[in-house]
């Protein structure tokens, strides 16, 4: 029988629902997207967009998208190549764990 708190690591993980470890790995792997996307999330260079506090399905998605080559950009399509599915979910979780405060101009 399961312990309350494996039962809710599994009900997270089949809703995908990522953990604190996920989201620990993530934050660790994505210090080379930090030369573009900035170390939070917010992109440094020209062509990068802001990764925080987009939705986990939706970046898991594009790296996904990248790594096959189904989406092109010189620079992702070699970087996302080697990423493992697990490695692009704890990634995308860390970024969808970032929150960002949008205001109205003054």
């Amino acid at each position: 029988m399961f312990s309350r708190a494996a039962l809710a690591v599994a009900l997270a993980a089949s809703c995908g629902v990522a953990t604190a470890d996920d989201i620990a790995q993530g934050r660790a792997k994505s210090r080379a997207c930090a030369v573009c996307h900035g170390p939070l999330g917010m992109g440094t260079a020209p062509d990068a967009p802001h990764l925080a506090a987009q939705p986990a399905t939706y970046l898991s998605q594009q790296l996904r998208a990248f790594r096959s080559g189904e989406r092109k950009h010189a620079v992702m399509n070699v970087i996302a190549k080697p990423l493992s599915d697990a490695d692009i979910e704890q990634l995308s979780a860390w970024f969808a764990s970032l929150q960002i405060e949008v205001r109205p101009p003054p």
